[in-house]
């Protein structure tokens, strides 16, 4: 079982017993309600997509799926190509994993998580830290450093701009979480 709150794109559940793909997750929470989670998804039998409501705290019934370990090749529309450690192309549409688009590079090194349902290709999760480099950022503000500075910053090749600290510079190779899509820190 699955907690709502603690859903991710590419994760795999059963809906009325047909397995779902999760293309984005987002927690809403107001003020005296209970916080819930909307939910785009995809089945996998139909390819409908639609958009799911959940209370943060409900179950949900995972999908006992194959896994493998591979690496993000290409992009041949509308398809992302990922390769095992045997050389086999597995194929999986770009919608389905439309948020992790933005830190997919061609023939990148960072390992990923296929995963398969009924011999098919269906999902990948990132590693949860990547290492990107930083294409284009604004220098510094002299006199902005009080509290918590942060600035917009470009990544080189995906184009995906995120906010980081103001102490990076272009080039710099900066750490970034897949899961929250947050600047980790700076690598030396």
């Amino acid at each position: 079982m699955k907690l709502a709150n603690n859903l991710q794109s590419g994760n795999v559940i059963m809906l009325e017993n047909e397995p779902v793909v999760v293309i984005k997750a987002q927690i809403n929470k107001s003020g005296r309600n209970q916080a819930v989670v909307k939910v785009k998804a995809k089945n996998l039998l139909t390819n409908r997509v639609s958009e799911l409501i959940f209370k943060s705290d409900e179950k949900l019934e995972g999908v006992m799926l194959d896994k493998k370990e591979c690496k993000y090749s290409y992009f041949s529309p509308p398809n992302h190509v990922f390769v095992d450690s045997d050389f086999n192309e597995y194929e999986i549409d770009a919608e389905s994993i439309s948020d992790l688009e933005k830190y997919l590079v061609s023939e990148m090194e960072d390992v990923c998580e296929v995963t398969f349902f009924e011999g098919r290709s269906i999902s990948v999760v990132l590693p949860k830290t990547i290492i990107r480099e930083v294409e284009y950022t604004e220098p510094v503000t002299r006199g902005d450093t009080s509290g918590k500075i942060t600035k917009a910053a470009i990544l080189k090749e995906t184009k995906h701009e995120l906010q980081v600290s103001a102490f990076v510079e272009i080039g710099d190779k900066i750490e970034i979480d897949t899961e929250t899509g947050e600047f980790k820190r700076r690598c030396t």
